[in-house]
């Protein structure tokens, strides 16, 4: 292959390609519906012709079959006159019309086969571009449905869906930690809840161990039939109940409050 002929190869393949690529399906259709009706106006303007000739042909028929009758009858008459050379004139004219006759009445049937023909066409050309803009509104529907997938797949494949992803998980993290955080704040309020009350639990333990204990030393609040200690007779010891009788009476006035 010689070089000119690749530069040819390669210079068609691109034209090729530019015209495919510039070729709009819907416009092209529209185009193609355009060219069509031209067509359609174009075969019944022939149709027409065709039509007014076969018209004129036929009248001209009729009329060289009324010049022939008209001939026939003038030759009877002659002959009945008895001028047979009048006679002999009437049917050289008369022939010369039914040659003119037979001419037009050719042209006529070829011009009647004609006219049926360019009418076949017509009537099959307006089918085709009925059919044609059917069609032409269903291909555009596709093509509008095509174009629609297409941005449809182009959206999705310019989603970034792994960091879609990760900011949903990043977000359930969030979500988890906060739900754990509720969960220890609950607990904590139960466990001073029950710390409050360990609390009352051990105030009641004291005041009872108090009670026995004043019990057991005879002091002021104690119960009667606890058995009393031994008097002590001793300065110091007295002095020494003394200090424990006010130190009880505090506490003793310090629970009541309570």
């Amino acid at each position: 292959m010689g070089l000119f002929d690749r530069i040819r190869r390669v210079v068609s393949a691109n034209l090729n390609d530019m015209v495919s690529k510039a070729e709009d399906p819907e416009k092209m259709l529209e185009q193609a519906i355009l060219e069509m009706q031209e067509d359609l106006v174009q075969l019944r303007q022939g149709v027409a012709q065709a039509i007014a000739a076969q018209k004129r042909t036929e009248k001209q028929y009729n009329d060289a079959q009324n010049e022939i009758n008209k001939w026939q009858r003038n030759a009877q008459l002659a002959l009945q006159k008895g001028d047979e050379n009048l006679a002999r004139q009437a049917l050289e004219r008369k022939k010369t019309f039914t040659d003119t006759g037979n001419a037009l009445k050719a042209s006529l049937d070829q011009q009647t086969g004609q006219v049926e023909t360019l009418k076949r066409n017509l009537i099959q050309l307006e089918s085709k571009i009925s059919e044609a803009k059917t069609k032409k509104e269903m291909l555009k529907a596709r093509i509008t449905a095509a174009k629609a997938q297409e941005q449809l797949q182009g959206m999705v494949r310019g989603m970034n869906t792994s960091s879609a992803m990760a900011a949903f998980e990043r977000m359930e993290e969030k979500v988890l930690m906060q739900e754990a955080r509720a969960q220890s704040a609950g607990e904590l309020a139960g466990a001073d809840l029950e710390s409050q009350f360990a609390k009352l639990e051990g105030s009641s333990d004291v005041d009872d161990e108090l009670a026995a204990l004043k019990a057991q030393m005879s002091l002021p609040g104690g119960s009667p039939n606890q058995p009393q200690l031994p008097q002590q007779t001793t300065a110091p010891k007295s002095n020494n109940n003394e200090v424990v009788d006010a130190e009880l009476d505090s506490l003793r006035k310090q629970l009541d409050q309570m």
